[in-house]
């Protein structure tokens, strides 16, 4: 059977075909459609585990068990520490990995947006192969979950990508990680696999009702990646099995959703933990430490800000700061590995401000009765940055294709915010702006794609 696949950075979601040939979203968590892309394991050796313990018996056995025999080699000492029963589960993902992770923060492993690491320039092999295992773990349980749904194997799909996975690294980047991807999808057992531009993906969607040609600005804003796309479309173009030729201009870049959590926790969270306070000398605190806290998606960041190095380096530090009931949060966010916490907390206010003048957040994990009220104000002190960068896609995408679009198609978690939209129209002018289904456009333009490719 042939599925369409969003592997998102916040979300992922598949497609099929139904009755009357509509797109159908297919149950992949306590019957809802969306399920969080996170994983949480008891440790990283545990992943390696579970995926061998699939490719018993397919043609990626021997190499797979060959490039990981180191770690497989310490899963009995592993086990054993862990108290870990045979058939116990220990590896999470979407919603069970984060309710995992909030009960046990400190004892095991918590990957929020595994895709956003994929296209991470520097990445030593055995950072690649980590990223594999997680990507595999993942759509092999994604797979089996939508599988049992749908009564029926999957076997061909075509999976979502951005138009860049990084900001830097350039096609290098997107090579790397498309890599990852397409090993991971055939070891979960896809014998196929294809890939489409996601923003053309939900373009693809949005065509599918046009009775005239237009010139379309595609701005999808996902959790990792803002894409966007200039496209003809309309029933001149929608039957082409190749589109290429349809696309005027292309602009991508690494930041989205994810990026404006990190930044309103940032500047209106991290003031509790002491964030611009002083030493007692009267020097402001270097803000290093809380940015790598916050910067969930950046594994090198992370990996500083839980070292134990850093853990004395902040200890000395505390002796000299000039708050340290304040600081002594952040000591305790990091001891506690919290950082994801946090920043759930900037996702929960930056959702709630797309509807709703403010937002209190709740810090109840870092002390007793800790909150803080976030308003738009806030929001748009933290975001204006970001929102700057996806003006400038847009910007660049349009002087590209050389035309004016006829309309602006908006997509992706984060493009219902108000301030992203106000700012297009500042900047852009007073084109048309369309709002698509902001998680399902994407998913239903991919499946719509697998179905003419594999027909």
């Amino acid at each position: 059977m042939v599925v369409g696949f969003d592997y998102g950075s916040s979300n992922c979601a598949m497609g099929v075909i139904g009755e009357n040939n509509l797109v159908e979203l297919v149950p992949l968590e306590q019957g809802k459609h969306y399920l969080p892309s996170t994983l949480y394991t008891h440790h990283s050796a545990l992943v390696v585990d579970f995926v061998a313990k699939h490719l018993t018996g397919t043609s990626f056995e021997q190499d797979y068990k060959s490039q990981r025999q180191a770690l497989l080699n310490t899963l009995p000492r592993i086990k054993s520490d862990l108290d870990l029963a045979a058939d116990e589960q220990s590896i999470f993902i979407g919603r069970e990995a984060i309710n995992e992770y909030v009960q046990f923060p400190e004892e095991g492993y918590f990957v929020k947006s595994p895709k956003s690491f994929f296209g991470a320039t520097g990445l030593k092999q055995g950072q690649i192969n980590f990223f594999e295992d997680i990507a595999t773990a993942m759509i092999l349980k994604i797979k089996q979950r939508a599988e049992v749904s749908l009564q029926q194997s999957l076997t061909h799909t075509v999976i979502g990508r951005p138009v860049n996975f990084q900001a830097v690294g350039g096609e290098e980047s997107n090579q790397q990680a498309l890599g990852i991807l397409e090993r991971a999808a055939k070891r979960a057992g896809f014998k196929d696999v294809a890939f489409l531009y996601e923003p053309l993906a939900a373009g693809i969607d949005y065509e599918s009702n046009l009775t005239q040609n237009q010139k379309v600005l595609v701005v999808d804003i996902g959790g990792g990646t803002s894409d966007c796309s200039f496209v003809q479309m309309g029933p001149s173009f929608r039957g082409n099995s190749e589109r290429d030729h349809d696309f005027l201009a292309h602009s991508g870049k690494r930041i989205g959703g994810n990026d404006l959590d990190i930044a309103l926790s940032y500047h209106g969270l991290m003031p509790l933990l002491g964030l611009g306070s002083t030493f007692k000398s009267g020097l402001t605190l270097p803000n290093q430490a809380f940015w790598q806290a916050c910067k969930i998606n950046d594994v090198n960041l992370q990996s500083q800000f839980y070292a134990q190095a850093h853990t004395r380096e902040l200890m000395t530090q505390l002796r000299e700061v000039s708050e340290p009931e304040l600081f002594q949060r952040l000591i305790d966010l990091q001891q506690n590995k919290q950082g994801h916490q946090l920043v759930q907390q900037g996702e929960a206010a930056k959702i709630a401000l797309s509807s709703q003048q403010s937002f209190n957040c709740d810090l109840g994990f870092l002390t007793n009765d800790l909150s803080k009220l976030l308003d738009l104000d806030d929001l748009a002190l933290a975001v204006d940055d970001s929102i700057s960068q996806i003006v400038t896609l847009a910007k660049q995408a349009i002087k590209e294709a050389g035309v004016t679009p006829d309309v602006i198609y908006l997509t992706g978690g984060s493009a219902q915010s108000p301030l992203i939209k106000a700012a297009l129209k500042q900047h852009l002018g007073d084109i048309k702006m369309v709002n698509g289904d902001h998680f399902g456009s994407v998913t239903a333009g991919l499946t719509k794609w697998a179905q003419m490719l594999y027909k």
